[in-house]
C-alpha cells in the first residue's frame, strides 16, 4: 500500500487506516484478528484507536494481537485521550493530569512503551488550551509518545493550537489532525482544511463512509445487522437519510455502476484523494467488508467523476 507523510513530518503511514471503534464491544477477539491479518496483508500499517473505545477494551484487544498478529515495528499505532465514560455517561476531560494519565493506562493496555501518534481526542473550554497543549510536550519528552496531533477541532482551534505550539522552539509541533470527512459531511473543507494545510497538519479523516450510508446499504431500508439499527449509532446514521443524502447515495451508486465498482469504493476513494488528506481510517463490520475498502488502493477515481460528486455533494 502506497505511504504517505503524515502532515509536515517524517512519519511515513499507509493511505488507508485501519480504525477500532467497535473493537471490544461489536467486533469481538476473533474478528478484530482477522481484520488486523487482512490489513497487515493489505500493506497498511496506521492502526487508530482510542482510550475512549469501549472504555479501554478495544486498546487492550489491539494490544492482546500486536507483537501475534503483526510485529509491533510494522504498525504505526495512533491513540488518542480526552473521553471517557464514568458511571455510564461520557464524559470529556482534557487537563493536563488527566490526559496523561490515560496515555499511561493506554500503554499498559497496549502493551507498548510508546505509541507513534497520540492525539487529543476533542477541544474542551474547561481546561486552557496551554495546558492541553502542554501535555502533548511531555508526551513527546518524555518518550511516551512520538509524534502528536488533535482530533475534532474545528478551524480555528486548529489554527490557535498548532499556532501556539509553534511558537516556541522546542514545543511538539502538532502532526495532524482527525476529522469527521465523506461525501456527506464536507464542512471540514470551509476552515480545517486550510488552516491544517497553512500549518502542516495531515487530515486523517473518521467515518468516510458516513456510517456505512455511502455503502448503500440503506437505499431500501435498515439492515437488521448495519449500524443503523444499534441505537448508539442510529441518530448519526438517520441524520443523513433525507432528500439530499439521498441524492448523494444514488450518484455514488449511479458512477459505481458504471466503474463496476462497489459503491464504498467510489465514496472512499474521493475521500482519501481530496487535498490534505492523509488517510481515510475505516472501520468496517467484518473482514470481508474490510477487504472490499481495500481493494481501492488499486483504484483511482476518474477526474470527471470525482468533480460529478463534488458537485452533487456540494453544500
Amino acid at each position: 500500500m502506497q505511504q504517505r507523510s503524515l502532515g509536515a513530518t517524517g512519519l511515513r503511514v499507509s493511505r488507508l487506516g485501519l480504525g477500532t471503534m467497535t473493537w471490544g464491544r461489536a467486533t469481538d477477539e476473533h474478528e478484530a484478528r482477522d481484520q488486523l491479518v487482512a490489513f497487515a496483508e493489505a500493506g497498511g500499517t496506521l492502526v487508530d484507536t482510542a482510550a475512549g473505545y469501549g472504555d479501554g477494551r478495544a486498546e487492550s484487544l489491539l494490544g492482546s494481537l500486536i507483537g501475534d498478529v503483526v510485529a509491533r515495528e510494522e504498525v504505526v499505532l495512533a491513540t488518542k485521550a480526552g473521553i471517557s465514560r464514568r458511571a455510564g455517561r461520557r464524559e470529556v476531560d482534557t487537563s493536563r493530569g488527566s490526559l496523561l494519565r490515560s496515555l499511561d493506562a493506554s500503554l499498559r493496555r497496549l502493551g507498548t512503551d510508546h505509541v507513534d501518534l497520540w492525539q487529543v481526542h476533542v477541544w474542551s473550554d474547561l481546561a486552557p488550551v496551554e495546558e492541553t497543549l502542554s501535555a502533548l510536550d511531555l508526551a513527546l519528552t518524555s518518550g511516551r509518545a512520538a509524534y502528536v496531533g488533535i482530533s475534532n477541532y474545528t478551524g480555528w482551534q486548529t489554527a490557535q493550537a498548532a499556532t501556539w505550539q509553534r511558537a516556541v522552539p522546542g514545543r511538539a509541533v502538532l502532526a495532524s489532525t482527525q476529522v469527521q470527512y465523506s461525501l456527506l459531511a464536507r464542512e471540514i473543507e470551509y476552515d480545517v482544511v486550510p488552516a491544517a494545510e497553512a500549518l502542516g497538519l495531515g487530515i486523517l479523516a473518521w467515518s468516510p463512509l458516513a456510517g456505512g450510508v455511502l455503502t448503500g446499504k440503506y437505499r431500501t431500508g435498515t439492515p437488521s445487522d448495519s449500524r443503523g439499527a444499534d441505537r448508539d449509532f442510529a441518530g448519526r446514521v438517520d441524520s443523513y437519510l433525507d432528500d439530499r443524502g439521498r441524492g448523494i447515495v444514488e450518484a455514488v451508486a449511479k458512477a459505481a455502476d458504471g466503474l463496476d465498482w462497489a459503491p464504498l469504493q467510489v465514496a472512499l476513494a474521493w475521500v482519501r484523494d481530496r487535498p490534505g488528506v492523509t488517510a481515510p481510517i475505516l472501520g468496517a463490520r467484518t473482514a470481508d467488508q474490510l477487504r472490499l475498502a481495500l481493494a481501492v488502493e488499486q483504484l483511482t477515481l476518474p477526474a470527471e467523476l470525482a468533480a460529478a460528486l463534488d458537485d452533487v455533494s456540494a453544500e
